[in-house]
């Protein structure tokens, strides 16, 4: 699966709020009133992950938790990260 152009990328992040380019990655913190709720919404991405066979990097600390997406083998953002992305913001 090829990496998105600039212009793929813009349309892409119009259709998820709250998503942004960092680095070549989509990243988006996600902030749970407790840690339990947090740790939940982590086992769910997890089952996402493995049902796609694309799995993010996610950084716990305490309530707030983020996203981490991109296909390393292409070097940065594909459509399996927007539909990870897509997926992921259903699951809260």
């Amino acid at each position: 699966m090829a990496k998105l152009t600039d212009d793929e990328l813009k349309a892409a992040l119009t259709q998820l709020p709250g998503w942004v380019e960092e680095n070549g990655a989509l990243v988006k913190c996600f902030a749970f009133p407790t840690f339990p709720e947090g740790i939940y919404f982590v086992d769910r991405v997890a089952d996402i992950a493995e049902e796609l066979g694309h799995h993010p990097d996610i950084d716990i600390r305490y309530v707030n938790i983020t996203m981490r997406l991109s296909t390393h083998d292409e070097g940065g953002i594909t459509e399996r990260d927007t539909e990870l992305a897509q997926r992921i913001d259903a699951a809260v």
